[in-house]
């Protein structure tokens, strides 16, 4: 036995419900599940579906998912982090958690320098603008991401990309799915040129001579033919979406012209 309660959702969207599901016997008596519904009627199981399925129209970082309420707690602590963050993303708004990069959670294993921060003028750190400001680089973090695969609000695995012959991937244990999150992290995060390693040093010991703001492929070109097959690409899918679109737009005309006629 189980009891259901619903009620509208003030922190999503109008239109949005959630869901209570109360256990009323078996060992999970007592207990309850949270479920959301959209206006259309899709349910959604965990606060990642939800992230996905609404993008970037709202900012679910506070979001409780078991009381569907903003707390207030985590509000001020992400207040906190975006004043303080160093890649300057609370000046932009708030940051985009599906392209943040992974940040060091590991002490280098390189001897560095240490200076502790002091008021004193001739403190040599606080002196240096560079040295405080910037951020040490965690080397292969693409590969924390092997073995993930993207899929869609309904939880479908989706197929991801076919890379050309011409990319290679370069450092430790470099699969394809490895080089996929590094050139995609790159052509969305560096504002420079993507060439991959151009140091024939970097693949014969990558952990040395790795160039951080280059993702871990050797070095490639580009043709002509190339960019024109993928303008090619472009203009289909653009095409394919606009069909998509229109037929979605006769298909709300013709169910709101039913409901009216009814």
């Amino acid at each position: 036995m189980m009891e259901k309660k619903r009620s509208d959702c003030p922190a999503l969207p109008p239109g949005w419900k959630k869901e209570e599901v109360i256990r009323k016997s078996g060992l999970s008596a007592g207990k309850s599940d949270v479920y959301y519904y959209s206006p259309s009627g899709k349910k959604f199981r965990s606060k990642p579906q939800l992230s996905r399925y609404l993008g970037n129209e709202v900012d679910l970082g506070c979001f409780d998912f078991r009381t569907g309420k903003i707390a207030p707690g985590k509000l001020q602590k992400n207040k906190q982090r975006l004043r303080h963050d160093p890649l300057g993303l609370a000046k932009g708004g708030k940051p985009d958690l599906n392209t943040a990069l992974p940040i060091r959670q590991t002490a280098s294993i390189f001897k560095q320098p240490v200076t502790m921060v002091t008021s004193h003028p001739g403190n040599k750190v606080k002196a240096d603008l560079q040295r405080a400001n910037e951020q040490p680089r965690q080397l292969f973090w693409e590969r924390r991401l092997k073995g993930l695969q993207p899929s869609d609000v309904t939880e479908e695995v989706l197929r991801t990309m076919d890379l050309p012959r011409g990319l290679q991937g370069l450092g430790p244990d470099s699969g394809a799915d490895t080089l996929l999150s590094a050139i995609a992290s790159a052509l969305h995060m560096s504002s420079t040129p993507i060439t991959g390693q151009t140091t024939a040093a970097a693949e014969k010991n990558p952990a040395i001579w790795l160039n951080a703001s280059q993702p871990l492929c050797r070095a490639f070109t580009v043709t002509d033919e190339q960019i024109r097959q993928q303008e090619l690409k472009v203009h289909q899918a653009r095409r394919s979406l606009e069909e998509a679109l229109l037929a979605d737009g006769l298909a709300r005309s013709a169910e709101n012209s039913r409901e009216e006629t009814a």
